[in-house]
C-alpha cells in the first residue's frame, strides 16, 4: 500500500512529544505542532502568526536572538538551551535543535522541555549548598544568610522571606537583611497566605498582597506567591516564602516541590543548630536565670582586666547577695525562691549596659562587671540604680513582698589588679556593709512588717 507522505507527515509531527516550530526570516511562527500547548500552554492557533521571541524570558532575549542569527547564517545547532514563559506565568526550560532551510526561507526547530531535568539538578545542587552552609555557618542567622543566597540562585526573579518561630514563645521572627545580626517581628494576620502556611503547616500557591510584602493573599487562584512550612515531625520551625511582582512571572507545582525540598533540608539544619546553640548556652550560662555562669564570668573578668591594663581604663566589680533569701525558701518553698532569683536576674540585666556582664555565682549570690567606667561616683550611681530596681515589690502568688540585697564594690586598679584580688575585696566589702539584723531575716511585705 502506497502512503501519501504529504498527508502522513503532519500526523507524525503532531504525535511527537517534542514541539516542532517553523519560523520565517522575520521571526514569525508559520507552523507549530500540537505539542506546543503542553509545552507553553498556547494552542497552535494562538501561536501561529505571532513572533516566537515574544514568548521568551526577557533575560535570555539577546543570546537567543544571536543564536537565531547564527542558525540563519547556516550554522545549525542541536544543544541550545533557553527559557520561555508559560501561559500560566511560570518558566519553562527548553533545549532546541534548529536548522535553516534556505529554499523555504524557514527556520525549523524542535523544542524539548527540560524543566524537570533542570529542577532535578537544582535539587541536587540545593542539597549540597545547604549542607555546605550548615557546615560553615556558626549561627542560625549566618545560616539564614546562606539560605537567602541559595534561594536567590534558584529563584532569581523572586523576593525571598524567611520566617522562624521562636521555640519558647511561638513568636515569628524574620532576619533583617539590612543588618548583619538584627531580627524583626513578623505579624501573623488571619486570612493571609503566611497564616495559612504556618497554622495549617501546608504549602500554598497564592497571590501577592500588593500592600504587604511577603504575606500573600490566601484563598485565591493566583500563582505569584509561594509559601512552604519548615517542619520537623509535627513541630513548626518557620516558613520560606517567595513572591514575584513581574507581570508575566509566576510559580507552578514544580517550583512548590523544589522550595518544599529546600525548606525540609533547612528545617533539619535549623533544628540541629538550635540544639547546638542551646548546649553551648547551657555550658556558659546558669540554667535557672540564663545569666552568665561562674566559669564564663571569670573568663570575661580576665579579659576585661587585660583590656583595662592595656588601655589604662577602669573597671568595677560588684558582689551581691539577697538578704533573708533563706527565709523565702523555708517559708514559701524553693519554687518561690526560684521566682525571686529569676526576677532579680532580669532587674540586674535591666539596670546595666549591654557591655556589662551580670552573672549568677551560685545560690543567691550575683556579680556585675562594669567596664569602661569613669570615677567612683559613676560606680555609686550605678549601684544606686540597681538598689532601686531590686527593692521594688515582687509579686509572689498574689502577695507583694520586698527583697533587700547587700552589695560590695571593688575597683580596678585601686582595689586590686587581679581577678582574685577584686573578687575578694568586693566580697569583703559586701559583708562589711551587711546589717547584722538582716543576715537571716525574711523579707518584708510591701505594706510594712
Amino acid at each position: 500500500m502506497k502512503v501519501d507522505a504529504s498527508a502522513f507527515y503532519p500526523k507524525l509531527v503532531n504525535l511527537l512529544l517534542d514541539t516542532v516550530f517553523a519560523v520565517d526570516e522575520h521571526g514569525e511562527i508559520v507552523f507549530v505542532s500540537e505539542a506546543c500547548e503542553q509545552l507553553l500552554g498556547y494552542t497552535p492557533e494562538e501561536m501561529i502568526g505571532t513572533r516566537v521571541l515574544s514568548y521568551l524570558h526577557p533575560d535570555d532575549f539577546e543570546r537567543t536572538r544571536a543564536a537565531a542569527e547564527r542558525v540563519m547564517s547556516g550554522q545549525p545547532h542541536i544543544d541550545f538551551e533557553n527559557r520561555y514563559l508559560h501561559k500560566a506565568g511560570h518558566v519553562v526550560h527548553i533545549l532546541w535543535s534548529a536548522r535553516w532551510y534556505e529554499e523555504d526561507r524557514l527556520r525549523i526547530a524542535v523544542a524539548r522541555d527540560v524543566t524537570a531535568l533542570r529542577r532535578s539538578n537544582k535539587t541536587r545542587d540545593a542539597l549540597y549548598r545547604i549542607s555546605e552552609a550548615a557546615h560553615e555557618a556558626p549561627t542560625i542567622r549566618a545560616l539564614c544568610d546562606g539560605v537567602r543566597g541559595l534561594i536567590g540562585e534558584l529563584f532569581p526573579e523572586s523576593a525571598f522571606f524567611l520566617i522562624l518561630q521562636d521555640p519558647d514563645t511561638g513568636a515569628l521572627r524574620s532576619p533583617d537583611w539590612h543588618t548583619a545580626a538584627d531580627w524583626t517581628d513578623q505579624a501573623l494576620t488571619p486570612g493571609t497566605g503566611l497564616a495559612d502556611v504556618t497554622l495549617a503547616k501546608r504549602s500554598l500557591l497564592a497571590t501577592v498582597d500588593p500592600a504587604t510584602p511577603g504575606v500573600g493573599i490566601a484563598d485565591t487562584d493566583g500563582a505569584n506567591w509561594l509559601g512552604v512550612p519548615m517542619t520537623v515531625g509535627e513541630r513548626l520551625l518557620g516558613a520560606l516564602v517567595i513572591e514575584t511582582r513581574e507581570p508575566r512571572s509566576g510559580y507552578d507545582r514544580g517550583d512548590q516541590d523544589l522550595l518544599q525540598f529546600v525548606a525540609t533540608q533547612v528545617a533539619t539544619v535549623v533544628d540541629r543548630k538550635r540544639a547546638e546553640e542551646r548546649l553551648r548556652f547551657l555550658a556558659h550560662h546558669d540554667g535557672l536565670t540564663g545569666l552568665t555562669n561562674r566559669a564564663l564570668f571569670y573568663d570575661r573578668l580576665e579579659t576585661a582586666l587585660r583590656s583595662a591594663n592595656r588601655h589604662e581604663n577602669r573597671i568595677a566589680l560588684l558582689f551581691l547577695d539577697l538578704d533573708g533569701f533563706k527565709g523565702i525558701n523555708d517559708t514559701r518553698g524553693h519554687e518561690a525562691g526560684d521566682r525571686i532569683l529569676v526576677e532579680v536576674a532580669r532587674r540586674l540585666e535591666d539596670g546595666t549596659r549591654d557591655t556589662d556582664t551580670v552573672a549568677r555565682m551560685g545560690g543567691d549570690e550575683f556579680t556585675v562587671l562594669l567596664t569602661n567606667i569613669g570615677d567612683r561616683n559613676d560606680v555609686e550611681t550605678a549601684v544606686s540604680k540597681l538598689r532601686e530596681l531590686l527593692t521594688l515589690p515582687v509579686d509572689l502568688g498574689g502577695e507583694s513582698i520586698r527583697i533587700a540585697c547587700s552589695i560590695g564594690v571593688a575597683m580596678y586598679p585601686e582595689d586590686g589588679t587581679t581577678a582574685g584580688e577584686l573578687l575578694g575585696r568586693a566580697d569583703t566589702n559586701m559583708y562589711a556593709g551587711k546589717r547584722p539584723d538582716r543576715k537571716g531575716q525574711a523579707p518584708a511585705h510591701a505594706n510594712g512588717r
